[in-house]
């Protein structure tokens, strides 16, 4: 292709194409050193990628302000590594990393989070201008590789999306948009904005929030726990239901097979269930009686085999059938157990009969 470069800007592109092998391991050995320390410190990213500015991107650069650049040395993007997370806060962490892992150039870094205009939510890229340290690479054969800089851009998921709208609606290319148009991408762009900064909000909210439910049950205070997926999975890892297995199991000296337990929580929080402390009195309190059902139900039968959900299963009948509900409380448990199905209502009716038997205090 033909560019309209000046003898200056024609002695950098050949240089350019001269350090092409240079720029392409420059590249690799940036992104892997990157992803590994990302890994080892535990930080999960949305996305994460590197390139190597193509000869017509630096020709469109070196046109328009070629003389910007005394050496190809001074263009310090040439090799690009972009971070997306996703939240606004591990922007920051992720720079600390890249500060470790890196030589950081901070005069020539931007921070355009800081610009604050209106039309920035999408630019608002934390920029690092960095070299690679010896203990990353040191190749005699290669200096190069330990000389010359690269760029990492940090942004958020939404900074990002907004970048790449940004750039494919074009509003700022030659053709002048009406105002009012720019003021609606303006105010789209203060919205994402405000969505970016709820999303980091919502998230410190619910790490506190997980972090006071635990306190809660290390200090055995279970009714100030609130009983969904998250707490009802801890309290399972407790294996409350253990003692009730046994003693059922003993009952024809069967056996446990390990089925999943969660599907107990829709049960539990239909049955009215708000707290672990409101399960743990089911245990505590219903036990027995859960107990005396099992035997109604299965001493007559020679099953030696049974799921390891039959202590809290016997714990929601006799739950249900001491509140009065009967065979249509029962069948509403099959329900949400198994979706609805023709014979729930029978199996319901038989566990009923079984249980007029008995008598629940």
């Amino acid at each position: 292709m033909n560019y309209q470069l000046d003898l200056h800007g024609e002695t950098l592109m050949k240089q350019y194409h001269e350090r092409i092998p240079v720029y392409e391991r420059l590249s690799h050995l940036a992104d892997e050193t990157l992803r590994n320390v990302l890994d080892a410190q535990h930080v999960k990213v949305t996305a994460m990628e590197h390139r190597i500015k193509t000869e017509a991107s630096l020709a469109g650069k070196l046109e328009l302000k070629g003389g910007k650049y005394k050496t190809l040395d001074d263009v310090t993007d040439i090799v690009g590594l972009r971070v997306v997370t996703f939240y606004s806060a591990d922007v920051d962490k992720v720079a600390a990393i890249v500060n470790e892992a890196f030589i950081v150039d901070r005069r020539n870094s931007v921070d355009k989070r800081k610009q604050h205009r209106l039309d920035s939510f999408g630019y608002n890229s934390l920029h690092y201008i960095c070299r690679l340290p010896k203990n990353v690479v040191d190749d005699p054969e290669m200096p190069l590789l330990n000389e010359l800089r690269f760029e990492i851009q940090m942004r958020t998921a939404l900074q990002h999306v907004w970048s790449t709208l940004d750039h494919d609606i074009g509003y700022k290319g030659d053709v002048k948009i009406p105002h009012e148009y720019i003021r609606q991408f303006s105010r789209m762009a203060g919205m994402l904005e405000l969505m970016d900064e709820e999303f980091s909000r919502l998230r410190n909210v619910l790490v506190d929030y997980r972090r006071q439910m635990l306190a809660l049950e290390a200090s055995g205070q279970l009714d100030g726990v609130n009983l969904n997926s998250d707490t009802f999975r801890r309290y399972l890892e407790a294996r409350p239901f253990d003692r009730l297995n046994k003693r059922i199991t003993a009952i024809n000296q069967a056996e446990l097979f390990p089925v999943p337990m969660m599907p107990y929580l829709r049960v539990l929080q239909e049955l009215g269930m708000e707290t672990l402390g409101d399960v743990n009195r089911l245990v505590e309190e219903y036990s027995d009686d859960a107990y005396r059902l099992a035997v109604s139900l299965l001493g007559a039968t020679d099953l030696d085999i049974l799921s390891e959900n039959i202590g809290i299963q016997n714990l929601c009948y006799v739950y249900v059938l001491k509140q009065g509900e009967g065979p249509a409380g029962l069948c509403r448990i099959f329900d949400l157990l198994n979706g609805y199905q023709p014979g729930n209502m029978s199996i319901a009716k038989k566990v009923f009969e079984q249980a007029q038997k008995l008598s629940f205090e």
